[in-house]
């Protein structure tokens, strides 16, 4: 009975390091950023609501519009599919948004298929093979990059980080909040030996 009850343990501990492992390298991800000279930047989606864009998704746009001035991407992928109820896409909504700060419409594509991130990255896949395009820059939240990268990489997308460098998680909660989702996701995705 006690050798059982220590077995446990080691395994809880086990996971536990796992997770403060996993936790620890999405942290340090993070901070990884590039600016370099890419075919596309893939927006992925973060919602929005009677065609107005959730904080999170517009700061992610606001990043890609920088890109997109500073000559470093040529195209754009807003991507989001539609809501419960909606009559139209968070990219579509998103692409009005682009266009309103500058943003020409024919640098634009869309993809309204998604509603998760696997999603918006299958979908974005299929959009750069269709225009023959081979390199792109994710945009994302910082602390979603490192799953972000993997999943891209799954669907064979040659692409490199390129993180909001404003996001609405500023406080300690929030930030804490969305690590631990993406611990949880990360470490149910990604084989215990990869390190």
């Amino acid at each position: 009975m006690i050798f059982k009850k220590k077995k446990y343990i080691i395994l809880f501990g086990l996971i536990l390091a796992y997770f403060l492992l996993n936790s620890i390298r999405i942290y340090k991800y993070s901070f990884i950023y590039f600016e370099s000279k890419s075919d596309v930047a893939i927006v992925l989606g973060a919602g929005t609501n009677d065609g107005k864009l959730s904080p999170i998704f517009k700061e992610r746009i606001n990043h890609t519009i920088l890109l997109y001035n500073k000559g470093i991407v040529d195209k754009i992928i807003l991507t989001g599919g539609f809501g419960k109820g909606q009559k139209q896409s968070d990219s579509q909504t998103a692409k009005y948004y682009a266009i309103e700060n500058g943003i020409p419409q024919n640098s634009i594509v869309i993809e309204e298929k998604s509603k998760f991130t696997t999603g918006n990255l299958q979908q974005s896949k299929q959009i750069m093979d269709s225009l023959g395009l081979k390199s792109a820059l994710l945009v994302s939240d910082p602390l979603h990059m490192k799953r972000v990268i993997i999943l891209a990489e799954n669907y064979g997308i040659n692409c490199k980080p390129s993180p909001t460098q404003t996001t609405m998680y500023k406080s300690f909660y929030p930030k804490v909040k969305q690590l631990l989702y993406e611990t949880f996701y990360f470490s149910l995705r990604e084989p215990i030996s990869i390190f």
